[in-house]
């Protein structure tokens, strides 16, 4: 009865649906993860071999060479994350990955940064019972997601993607675009001009 109920709260939490995030059985659960976490951020800064290992531990799929500053915040303590390979993460990464997050190869995070996968509705009624829902956010490859960004539930971003500092992600964000603001919108595409200069008159030497 006990794994039943697990299993049906676990399809809930990954499927969209309402559910009551304060379950003993998942709590417990995710106590555990969260006690790792606070073991990860307690980490010294030359110990970057013993951090490697315990992000191998935490996260449910991280390719190699990824790097996570701490202190990093996550509701499940990156149960609920797929990195690829070679992404960074400046100070202060929040991933509230009550459900999956999906981060491709390459890809960096400025610090503050906020990835949310929860939500809960806006019905009175159902927030004072303190119901949740999750969708899942997908980021691409090779993207800047720029200082203080915050992307909501249900997000995916393209491959090649720079998000300004301080946007809100409230939309999809396609594939070679700059976007920025609150709702953050497509600025312009990736192209020739950033082939030449790499951050305003500065040009980029190419050797």
């Amino acid at each position: 009865m006990e794994l039943e109920q697990n299993r049906a709260i676990k399809e809930k939490m990954h499927g969209g649906e309402l559910y009551l995030p304060g379950d003993g059985n998942l709590m417990r659960e995710q106590m555990g993860y969260l006690d790792r976490l606070y073991d990860y951020n307690m980490t010294r800064p030359t110990e970057g071999a013993k951090r490697e290992a315990m992000l191998k531990e935490m996260f449910a799929e991280i390719g190699e060479g990824c790097y996570i500053e701490p202190p990093f915040h996550s509701n499940f303590g990156g149960h609920h994350v797929h990195f690829g390979k070679y992404v960074y993460a400046n100070f202060n990464l929040t991933l509230v990955d009550d459900t999956h997050i999906y981060v491709g190869d390459y890809t960096m995070f400025g610090p503050n940064v906020v990835v949310a996968t929860a939500g809960h509705p806006i019905l009175p009624e159902l927030r004072e019972k303190i119901y949740q829902y999750n969708f899942p956010v997908h980021i691409g490859r090779n993207c800047w997601i720029g200082a203080g960004a915050i992307i909501v539930p249900g997000i995916t971003i393209g491959d090649n993607v720079v998000i300004g500092a301080g946007s809100v992600v409230t939309k999809d964000i396609p594939s070679g675009v700059v976007a920025v603001g609150n709702p953050c919108r497509v600025l312009r595409e990736v192209g020739e001009h950033d082939r030449e200069f790499y951050f305003k008159d500065k040009r980029i030497r190419w050797q």
